[in-house]
């Protein structure tokens, strides 16, 4: 399995660490989870789980139509793995309430969607 593809796992994964460090609370209500007052940085984190969802299937779609439209695999890693580090990137920005920085991060990322695409229609 490519690098690019493990990305797509971790990019899986993002929205649960998000929505993970929301909870982080000794008053959380398992029973009613969404129903929480969330505000803070809680309240950001629970956004930002949001957000990578958003992200989450343009990011895997972009991937997978590079690989079948056979893109060369280090520009596909490279643009996968910058993605990955603009959403980590995104998600920290976001909790930390630094909405300039989470907006740049956030068009970095969107960049490398579109790279991916803009290398598939190369390739085609």
């Amino acid at each position: 399995m490519t690098f690019a593809l493990w990305c797509i796992l971790v990019a899986t994964i993002l929205p649960y660490v998000w929505g993970t460090l929301s909870k982080a609370s000794k008053t959380f209500d398992n029973f009613q989870p969404r129903l929480q007052q969330k505000t803070g940085w809680r309240q950001r984190a629970d956004w930002a789980q949001q957000n990578s969802w958003e992200a989450f299937a343009p990011f895997a779609a972009a991937v997978l139509i590079a690989h079948w439209l056979h893109v060369a695999q280090p520009t596909i890693d490279w643009l996968a793995g910058l993605f990955i580090l603009c959403r980590i990137a995104y998600g920290l920005a976001y909790i930390m309430n630094l909405a300039t920085l989470r907006s740049l991060i956030w068009s970095g990322g969107m960049l490398c969607v579109l790279g991916l695409y803009f290398a598939a229609a190369r390739a085609s």
